[in-house]
């Protein structure tokens, strides 16, 4: 490569870098209590406990649930169940004073799918882990918070794309995982920075995409309601507002006739960002690892328990649901979480030994004044 391509690599890399720095050791410092957000609920005492009870107790049905939920906060609405295979006794509930409020003014809670019991989550709707989680997200500042991180995880792409090229003519003069013991401190700590950078190459690429594409996500979901939703909803744009909504009770019975060898995910109540005013959304989910987070949508007159669509999951859904658990290393149980951990720490050792270099650089850039010209 010739010393002027190399020139305008480590620019860009350096730049990129540098810019980013800042957010991505935010992301890395909070994200890393996130890995293990369950386990951490669990110590403070902030996760709901069930009752013991045995185990063929039956389940309450959906329209049942609903009621219990508005009597546990009266003067509000259901916006969403949501349903966990970990816990298949419970309903993760989600109220507010409307079903358009947004979610960050939402209040969660759990019922017990046997007994309709409230059972409060503390950490859902305050307390550390969602400071960590608003600060890991959108740092308090919604919309403009995401997307501002958004543009930073691009940069972080840039720089380690960029990065990984500025190694290949390190490569060919160092043997790999050399780390020059008997230099200065500054090229021992560019050999340790140059050598966990490849080592969390994959890993870096995978976290950073997968936080710009769950920063984005408002913007895919505003995208999914103005295109497929509009669509699928067209021949109610005329209707008049529902004063009455049938019960629930089999709204999950009528979608996995239309989806079979599917499971439940979430409903989405009428009125809601993931339905319309006149239907129950049920999102569907598929049985294996991979599928489990392809979810399909199925309308459902919220009148007539008709159901009205089985909607296509665009590109970018998909693509929305298969990041999150990526991001988090959600998926593989403790040892993904320890794994995912140690890689977000030797990320935080990448960043920091980054700026370090670049301080040191600066001050050795720095022209060497005489005496007389320092005291001028």
């Amino acid at each position: 490569m010739k010393s002027k391509t190399i020139r305008r690599w480590s620019f860009v890399h350096t730049w990129t870098s540098l810019i980013c720095t800042v957010f991505l050791l935010l992301l890395a410092l909070t994200g890393l209590p996130l890995i293990f957000h369950h386990e951490i609920d669990h110590l403070l005492g902030d996760a709901p406990e069930l009752r013991v009870m045995p185990a063929d107790t039956p389940h309450l049905n959906l329209a049942q649930l609903v009621e219990a939920a508005e009597k546990h906060r009266p003067g509000e609405v259901v916006q969403y169940f949501g349903f966990e295979d970990d816990e298949p006794n419970a309903v993760l509930t989600i109220m507010a004073r409307t079903a358009g409020t947004e979610p960050n003014s939402s209040h969660t809670f759990m019922l017990d799918a046997r007994t309709g019991e409230a059972l409060e989550m503390p950490s859902a709707n305050g307390g550390l882990m969602l400071f960590i989680l608003r600060l890991h997200v959108d740092m308090f500042a919604d919309l403009p918070g995401k997307l501002l991180l958004a543009f930073m995880g691009l940069l972080f792409v840039v720089a380690i794309v960029s990065g990984t090229v500025l190694y290949l003519p390190f490569m060919r003069r160092l043997k790999f995982g050399t780390v020059r013991q008997d230099k200065s401190t500054r090229l021992r700590w560019l050999d340790l920075h140059n050598l966990i950078g490849v080592v969390t190459l994959t890993w870096a690429l995978v976290v950073g995409v997968t936080g710009v594409i769950s920063a984005c996500a408002d913007l895919l979901i505003a995208a999914w309601r103005a295109e497929a939703l509009t669509t699928l909803i067209a021949p109610y744009r005329d209707a008049p507002p529902l004063t009455q909504l049938a019960p629930a009770t089999r709204v999950l019975d009528i979608a996995a006739t239309v989806t079979p060898g599917m499971k439940p995910d979430f409903i989405a109540f009428p009125g809601t960002r993931f339905s319309s005013e006149h239907h129950y959304s049920v999102f569907m989910k598929g049985g294996t690892h991979l599928t489990s987070h392809l979810l399909t949508p199925v309308l459902i007159d919220a009148s007539t328990l008709q159901v009205t669509a089985v909607a296509e999951r665009p590109w970018y859904m998909d693509a929305m649901g298969m990041s999150q658990p990526l991001h988090f290393g959600d998926y593989g149980g403790m040892p993904m979480k320890i794994l995912w951990a140690t890689l977000d720490v030797l990320t935080i050792i990448v960043l920091a030994s980054g700026v370090y270099l670049w301080v040191v650089r600066r001050k050795a850039a720095k022209p060497v004044l005489e005496p007389a010209e320092a005291s001028a």
